[in-house]
């Protein structure tokens, strides 16, 4: 089980070091490789000529109209966003090499594009704009129905195979696995359950495990997974807001609803998602000014801003940070970060990373977070996490925390300070030395109980600090220096590693909840 689970971040870990927009869109265009490829064999329903036509006419539009329009609003140009789009319309409209249809395919592409920046709410889109583009294709195609309409042709059994294992690697690296498991056993029961209907409305019979099988290989519940619903930035940021969002689009994919001549299919299900989600949570860019930057450590840097929109999180929960910049790399112009502060501390909202020396290339957006100075203005694109404590107050809680993964602590710690709370905290607090710890004065005053791992003794420990004096801090060692373990909720926010060592003992807790990071 150890092996698995090591072996599972490692994997997280590797998708890490890519920005979510190349890793889709590498997905996809192996995806329509190999139908391209699974054609030439009549194994899909395109053919080679259809695909190809149709891919370079979605590129062409998508990628025309997003540079037009971050040109007319001064945005920084994503190539891998239009490119994205243009593959998953390539897999939900009609593919054709005919003239009037491509103009149909033209226009969803148009569309679609066009939605991220007229359907969006303070610089973020509310609808997936390939879902929103296949809809007003549809919906024009019953005044003109040579354009085409979507089609959905992705649902095959000959590619259930790839669009699983690609978009396993999408939902790894955004961390949607669950979420989109929820959709697809919705998804598919309901579909199972609409089919029998229909068969013994006809007068047939069939059992229901004999539906199982071709409704989810021969659906293109699947590709809606992976691709379309597992988009971060039109979920809402609590998991269990996800679930909803998940089951709601999962039963109105599963049995469309008739609305005139048209039905609430695929793209349509997902379009009420959206809006669900959007409900749930109205995502905002919020603007900030920095104002400060420190070293709580020799190797760590802090960042305070002040925030002028309304900001809203909970302890524990992070935020996607925007640092626009020419010619970004492949990790691209947002990164998370967790939050340092508690929400009593707003106005001021403070983040920190690590800026060790290194001999890897120095990502883009080090360099350009690097040169923001005093008074200039970044946003915040966003606030996720269920890195939370317990509601009740009186949870035995055990804190894990490896280098800067102790920030997330330091919020609930200091929210639970301000609110004059006194939890029952102990804090495993790793480091490589003693002039690495950071944030000391916030967590003595927190008055949780600390046992430190570092090489050598630090200085003037606090009354309810202890160093652990050579304590390895592997399974074993944590259930020394946590003897009662078992009764309390354990967290643990470090690298992928640390989790995996430390996974034989956090199981014997009362819960466990993680929070891998790869750096920045």
């Amino acid at each position: 089980m150890t092996n698995l689970t090591a072996l599972w971040n490692r994997v997280f870990a590797v998708l890490g070091r890519m920005s979510m927009y190349r890793l889709v869109y590498f997905a996809l265009a192996a995806l329509a490789v190999v139908a391209l490829l699974l054609s030439l064999f009549d194994l899909v329903g395109p053919d080679p000529l259809q695909l190809i036509a149709t891919l370079a006419v979605l590129s062409a539009v998508c990628v025309g109209v997003d540079a037009a329009a971050q040109r007319v609003l001064n945005l920084p140009w994503r190539l891998e966003s239009s490119l994205i789009t243009a593959h998953i319309l390539l897999f939900v409209l009609r593919p054709t090499y005919e003239l009037v249809p491509l103009v149909g395919i033209a226009i969803a592409a148009a569309v679609a594009s066009l939605s991220k920046y007229v359907l969006a709410w303070r610089g973020r889109h509310i609808f997936n704009p390939a879902a929103v583009g296949a809809t007003v294709l549809t919906l024009l195609s019953l005044m003109w129905a040579d354009l085409g309409a979507s089609a959905w042709w992705v649902g095959t059994p000959a590619l259930a195979a790839p669009v699983i294992l690609l978009g396993l690697a999408v939902l790894v690296r955004t961390e949607k696995v669950r979420v989109i498991a929820v959709f697809l056993v919705v998804a598919v029961a309901v579909a199972v359950i609409r089919t029998s209907v229909q068969y013994q409305a006809a007068g047939l019979e069939i059992e229901a495990l004999d539906l199982l099988w071709p409704v989810l290989w021969s659906s293109p519940f699947l590709f809606l997974g992976a691709f379309m619903l597992s988009e971060p930035l039109t979920l809402p940021p609590r998991r269990w807001q996800q679930f909803v969002v998940a089951g709601v689009v999962g039963v109105l994919a599963g049995w469309p609803i008739a609305i005139g001549d048209i039905t609430l299919g695929q793209e349509r299900a997902l379009l009420v998602g959206n809006l669900v989600a959007f409900a749930f949570a109205v995502r905002t860019a919020v603007r900030l000014t920095l104002v400060s930057r420190s070293e709580p450590t020799p190797t760590v840097q802090e960042l305070t801003f002040r925030v002028h929109d309304r900001l809203a999180f909970l302890p524990g929960q992070y935020l996607e940070l925007e640092v626009p910049h020419r010619h970004p790399d492949a990790r691209g112009t947002r990164r998370e970060f967790s939050i340092a502060s508690a929400p009593a501390d707003l106005p001021f909202v403070k983040v920190a990373f690590k800026e060790g020396k290194t001999t890897k290339p120095v990502s883009s957006y080090k360099k350009a977070l690097a040169l923001v100075e005093p008074g200039d203005e970044l946003a915040i694109t966003g606030v996720w996490g269920d890195f939370l404590l317990p509601k009740r107050d009186a949870a035995p809680i055990l804190m894990v925390a490896a280098g800067i993964g102790v920030t997330p602590f330091v919020s609930q710690l200091g929210q639970a300070a301000a609110k004059g709370l006194d939890r029952d905290v102990v804090l495993v607090y790793v480091a490589s030395d003693a002039s690495e710890l950071a944030y000391r004065d916030e967590i003595e005053a927190s008055g949780a109980r600390v046992v430190v791992f570092t090489r050598d003794r630090p200085a003037d420990l606090p009354a309810h600090w202890v160093w652990a004096q050579g304590v390895r801090l592997d399974a074993e060692g944590l259930v020394r220096v946590v003897p009662d373990i078992a009764s309390r909720h354990a967290y643990i926010s470090g690298p992928a590693g640390l989790i995996a060592e430390l996974a034989p003992a956090l199981e014997k807790a009362r819960s466990i909840t993680t929070d891998a990071f790869s750096g920045y």
